[in-house]
Order: C-alpha cells, then sequence, then structure tokens
C-alpha cells in the first residue's frame, strides 16, 4: 500500500468516454482518486453521488475528481448517465493500477475470501505525491470527508 509522501504511479487507461487518460496531465493540480468496487452497487452509488453533490466546492478549491474501478468504458459511462456524475471515471478493467496502488486486496464477502477493490481514496498533490490515504473507507459521508480536508 502506498502511504503518504509516496509518488503516485501514474495512470493511463481508458476513460468512461473509451478516451485514453495520463494522471501526469494533470501535475500541477491537486487531485482526488477515489477507488471503488463496481458501478452502480448501493456503496458505490452512494459514494458517486456524494462526490456529484461536492464537485462544485472540489471545483472551487481547484482540485480534479477522479472515480476509478474495473469497470468497462461502456459500463462507466451508463454509472456516469444515470447518476450525472460532473466528473471523469477511469477504467481499470484489468486491475494493473489498483495493484500499483495497494487497493487489490483479498477480501471477505458473505464468508468467503474473494480478490477484490478495497474501496479507498488517494489526495494526490500538485507536485505528484501523495497526500492523504483512506483505506477501508465507508461510502456514506467520505466526499465529504475528503473535502473538509483539501
Amino acid at each position: 500500500m502506498l502511504k503518504e509522501g509516496d509518488a503516485a504511479p501514474n495512470i493511463r487507461l481508458q476513460t468512461d468516454t473509451g478516451e485514453l487518460f495520463d494522471l501526469s496531465s494533470l501535475r500541477g493540480k491537486r487531485v482526488v482518486l477515489y477507488f471503488y468496487p463496481k458501478a452502480n452497487t448501493p456503496g458505490c452509488t452512494t459514494e458517486a453521488q456524494e462526490f456529484r453533490d461536492l464537485a462544485g466546492e472540489f471545483g472551487r478549491k481547484g482540485v480534479v475528481i477522479l472515480g476509478i474501478s474495473p469497470d468497462t468504458p461502456k459500463a462507466q459511462a451508463g454509472f456516469k448517465a444515470k447518476h450525472q456524475l460532473p466528473f471523469t471515471l477511469l477504467c481499470d478493467v484489468d486491475k494493473t493500477v489498483a495493484g500499483a496502488y495497494g487497493v487489490f486486496k483479498e477480501k471477505n464477502m458473505y464468508g468467503r475470501k474473494v480478490m477484490g477493490i478495497e474501496r479507498s481514496t488517494f489526495v494526490i498533490g500538485p507536485d505528484g505525491r501523495i497526500e492523504k490515504v483512506f483505506t477501508k473507507v465507508k461510502a456514506k459521508g467520505h466526499a465529504g470527508e475528503v473535502c473538509a480536508l483539501v
């Protein structure tokens, strides 16, 4: 798992529109990168809607929000449209970025051990270094907690 002060691994992934995104293009800006397990599930929807509702406040602070999950561009596009999300969603289909950030982990689901995305958020500073790490995030109220910090 990455820690505060570490350089954020670069990200080169497709977005919800199918375009190629490169995290280095945001150097000089503060970025909130939040990992979620699956689009259109209850917790992920709650978290996304809260980031959506605070998007204006993040914007006034000069902060870019990025959501990232293993979903395909088509699934991400549908999720974004359905919930009117005003920020980019990234498609980590093969989970390489989740692995680089240390959030692809063994989880316990209904008594079974499975591999999956641990809901986590990274605040990346303008210099490309990680300023804050949130792990084992509870979806409800998390966006407000992050917004208060940045």
